[in-house]
C-alpha cells in the first residue's frame, strides 16, 4: 500500500472507530436506564410480595406498579435540571452525571432488604431508588440523542436510532434473565435471592458506561454554538408547539414499550400461561427491536421520518385489538409470540425515527432541554402509568382486551400529532 493510500484509509478507520465509540458511550446509559425499568416490571409480582405485602395479591401488585408509575414524576424534574445543565455546560458533563446516578439507583434496589427484614423502610427505600432512577433518566435521552446527532448530522436518523436499539438489547438481556430464573428456580428461591441477580448484573454495567463516557469528545456543534442563558425559559416561551409535537409523537411508542414490559405479568395473570412464556415472548421482541431499529433509522435518513411513522402507526391502530383478541381466544406460547412479535415489529418501525425527529425540532442551543422535557413528559404521562392503567382497567372492567383499546387511543393521539407536524411545522 502506498503512503498516500494509507493516509486516506487510516483517517477513515479512525472516524469509524470514533463513531462506534460514540454509539457505545451514549447507548450504554440508555440501555442501563431501560434495563432497570424492564427488570422492575418483569419481577413486579415477586417485588410486590417482598416489599409491598398485603392480604390481597392484586392490591400488592397495584402498589408495586404504582410505585413504578409515581417514580416517573421525577423524570420531568430531571429533564428540566439535567437538560438545562447539558445545554449550558455540555452533553458530556450531563451524560457522566446521569449514568452515575442511575448506577446508584440500581444498586439500591439490588441490595435492599425485604419488608420482612426492615419493615416500612423497605418500600420507602424502593420508592427512593425509583425516584433517583427517574431523575437521572430525565436527562439521559436528551443529552445522549443530541450528542449522537451533533457528531454526525448527515446520518442523524441512523445515529439516534441506536438510542432505541439499545432498549431492545436491554429487553433481550432482561427477558433472558426472566426466562432462565423463572424456569429453573423454585418460587421460594426466586423470592429469596433469585430476583436480585438481574439487578446486580445491571449494577455492573454502570461503571463501564461511566468510564467510556469520560473518554469521549464533546459535541462539535455544541462547542460552536452560542450558549443559551436560560434554556428552560427559551423552550417554554418560544418552542411550545414543538414541545407538544415531541410529546404527542411519543405517545404510541411509549405505551407499546410499557405494554410489552407488562406482558409477562399479563401472560401469567390474564392468560394463565407459565411465567417463563411471557419472558420468551419479550425476549423475541427485544431481539427484533435491537436489530430492526438501526435499519429503519438509516432508512429514515433517505425517505424522511414522518412518512415511515404514519404508515407504522396506522397499521398499529388497525391490528392491535385483533392481536389481543387472537391471543385471548387461543392462549398459548405460539399465539403470545405471534402477537408480541407483531407489536415489536410495528413499534421498531414507528419509533426508530423519533429521536432524529425530535432533534430536528429544536435548535442546538436548546436541543437537550427541548428533547428531554418532551420525551420525559410523554413517557411520564403515557408510559410510566401504562402498566398501572392496564392492570386497573382489567381489574375494573374484567375485560382482558382492555389493553387493546388503550393502545388504539395512543395510536390516534400520535397519528394526529404527526399530521399536525407535517402541515404546521413542515416536518418530514
Amino acid at each position: 500500500m502506498s503512503t498516500d493510500s494509507a493516509a486516506t484509509v487510516i483517517p477513515g478507520a479512525r472516524r469509524h472507530a470514533s463513531i462506534y465509540k460514540l454509539i457505545v458511550a451514549t447507548s450504554i446509559g440508555n440501555a442501563l436506564e431501560f434495563y432497570d425499568l424492564v427488570v422492575y416490571g418483569y419481577f413486579a409480582s415477586t417485588l410486590s410480595k417482598l416489599f409491598f405485602p398485603t392480604t390481597d395479591k392484586t392490591v400488592s401488585l397495584l402498589l408495586t406498579l404504582g410505585t413504578f408509575a409515581l417514580s416517573y414524576l421525577a423524570r420531568p424534574v430531571g429533564a428540566f435540571v439535567l437538560g438545562s445543565y447539558s445545554d449550558r455546560r455540555g452533553r458530556k458533563a450531563s451524560l457522566t452525571l446521569s449514568i452515575a446516578m442511575m448506577t446508584l439507583g440500581t444498586g439500591m434496589v439490588a441490595l435492599m432488604p425485604s419488608y420482612a427484614a426492615i419493615g416500612m423502610l423497605a418500600p420507602i427505600g424502593i420508592f427512593a431508588s425509583r425516584l433517583l432512577q427517574g431523575f437521572s433518566a430525565g436527562g439521559e435521552f436528551g443529552s445522549s440523542t443530541a450528542f449522537l446527532t451533533e457528531h454526525a448530522p448527515a446520518r442523524s436518523g441512523f445515529m439516534a436510532s441506536w438510542q432505541f436499539a439499545s432498549q431492545g438489547a436491554s429487553v433481550l438481556v432482561a427477558s433472558a434473565f426472566g426466562a432462565v430464573l423463572t424456569s429453573t428456580l423454585t418460587p421460594a428461591q426466586l423470592e429469596g435471592w433469585g430476583w436480585r441477580i438481574p439487578f446486580l448484573f445491571g449494577l455492573l454495567i454502570g461503571p463501564v458506561g461511566l468510564y467510556i463516557r469520560r473518554h469521549v469528545d464533546e459535541s462539535p456543534e455544541f462547542e460552536r454554538t452560542e450558549r443559551s442563558v436560560s434554556p428552560i425559559r427559551e423552550v417554554l416561551a418560544t418552542q411550545k408547539e414543538r414541545l407538544l409535537v415531541s410529546i404527542g409523537s411519543l405517545v404510541l411508542t411509549t405505551t407499546a414499550n410499557y405494554m410489552l414490559l407488562y406482558m409477562p405479568t399479563y401472560a401469567s395473570r390474564q392468560l394463565g400461561l407459565a411465567p417463563s412464556y411471557g419472558f420468551i415472548a419479550t425476549l423475541a421482541a427485544g431481539f427484533i427491536v435491537m436489530v430492526l431499529t438501526p435499519m429503519v433509522g438509516h432508512w429514515s435518513d433517505k425517505v424522511g421520518r414522518t412518512r415511515i411513522m404514519l404508515g407504522a402507526g396506522s397499521l398499529f391502530f388497525v391490528t392491535i385489538y385483533p392481536a389481543f383478541m387472537f391471543m385471548n381466544a387461543h392462549p398459548s406460547l405460539l399465539t403470545l409470540l405471534a402477537a408480541v412479535i407483531w407489536v415489536a415489529v410495528l413499534k421498531a418501525i414507528y419509533f426508530a425515527p423519533i429521536p432524529a425527529l425530535m432533534s430536528d425540532l429544536f435548535p442546538v442551543r436548546t436541543r437537550t432541554t427541548g428533547m428531554a422535557v418532551g420525551y420525559n413528559l410523554g413517557t411520564t404521562i403515557f408510559g410510566g402509568f401504562t402498566p398501572l392503567a392496564v392492570a386497573s382497567l382489567i381489574a375494573v372492567t374484567g375485560n382482558n382486551l382492555a389493553p387493546g383499546f388503550y393502545l388504539m387511543l395512543a395510536a390516534i393521539i400520535s397519528l394526529f400529532t404527526l399530521l399536525w407536524a407535517r402541515t404546521r411545522l413542515k416536518v418530514h
